[in-house]
């Protein structure tokens, strides 16, 4: 076996609209490729640094060539990434964690679902998600966003009231909420109330993720189950959220790739929580990725890729409304031509 070699590549990700959430606005994103080689294999992972946490694409870069001078055997794939981590650049060890899930999949000659004993026919609907916007522009969206079974409508401004309800005065569509943490104790109640006449199924993150013990107290009286987002990283988080979330949002970039999301998956199971499995603004690289774990939750908010401007990859495809993984070995993306 030759030695394996890891570069990491800037990527830069144009968006189709404004991209607006309670905490701002951006009309790119700035993520970083990660190619892992050996024997004839080209592994692919992504990292979408999140600046929430202090990551960005300069210090994404430089944890994956850390981390890839401390590499051990690649053939442990499933704990390479996490034992070479960098603290606090979990979407860098994500995007090395994929490329080692890639190539061992690859090596199998199977498809990575199929490598982690999953059954693609039970993918799940994506929804698609609205940023902040005015009504106006909010129901342009809504109305491009037709051909989705599920939408998540993004909240947490002076405006919600008037934003949704030009959104259900639009759509029948399912309708998903994200306040991003942007409401209060004060004022989340009677929002609540007002979702739920709406039909909304669930809200992602009502609370402040310092806020557990208020977000518990609303809870009690909650018309509507909540999702955590922020309030969750990795799997140890997930007990203390019981009871005050009744399921999870998982991320690949946030938990550091695909082995420490099953270990969610299952921790989350025990607690009796349901699961969400999310993203960040990505390419077909790490959508394909979290498409390949999709059948085993819940609900999957997959849109990333599909909210660019253009897809520099081809990987998982949208079909019936479902983010489905490629049947090829490995993931199954390749450089858009």
């Amino acid at each position: 076996m030759s030695a394996l070699r890891v570069v990491a590549r800037p990527l830069e990700l144009r968006l189709r609209h404004t991209f607006r959430i309670a905490r701002g606005a951006s009309d790119s994103r700035f993520n970083v490729l990660v190619e892992a080689e050996q024997d004839g294999r080209l592994g692919r992972g992504e990292a979408a640094p999140i600046l929430r946490y202090g990551e960005d694409q300069a210090s994404a870069s430089a944890a994956v060539r850390a981390m890839a001078a401390k590499l051990g055997e690649p053939r442990h794939f499933a704990s390479a990434a996490r034992e070479a981590a960098v603290p606090g650049q979990a979407a860098a060890e994500a995007a090395l964690d994929i490329a080692l899930h890639d190539l061992a999949a690859q090596r199998c000659g199977v498809p990575l679902f199929e490598m982690l004993g999953l059954d693609r026919r039970r993918v799940p609907a994506t929804s698609f998600t609205i940023g902040i916007d005015t009504p106006e522009v909010v129901v342009a969206k809504v109305r491009e966003a037709s051909a989705f079974e599920v939408l998540k409508i993004k909240l947490g401004g002076d405006n919600d009231r008037e934003i949704l309800g030009a959104v259900r005065d639009t759509t029948r569509q399912r309708l998903r909420v994200d306040a991003n943490e942007g409401w209060t104790p004060d004022t989340a109640l009677e929002r609540l109330a007002w979702l739920a006449q709406l039909g909304v199924e669930y809200v992602e993150q009502p609370l402040p993720a310092a806020m557990l013990a208020e977000t518990r107290e609303l809870r009690r009286h909650s018309p509507l189950p909540f999702y955590a987002d922020e309030s969750v990283h990795r799997a140890a988080d997930i007990p203390k959220l019981a009871g005050a979330f009744d399921g999870i949002n998982i991320k690949l970039m946030k938990c550091g790739g695909i082995a420490e999301a099953l270990r969610m998956i299952a921790v989350a199971r025990a607690h009796g929580m349901g699961v969400m499995l999310g993203c960040m603004i990505e390419s077909s690289v790490a959508i394909t990725a979290a498409a390949h774990v999709s059948p085993l939750v819940d609900h999957a908010d997959l849109d990333g890729a599909l909210l660019l401007a253009e897809d520099p990859f081809t990987g998982a495809t949208l079909v019936d409304g479902r983010v489905l993984p490629p049947e090829a070995p490995g993931l199954g993306v390749a450089p858009r031509r």
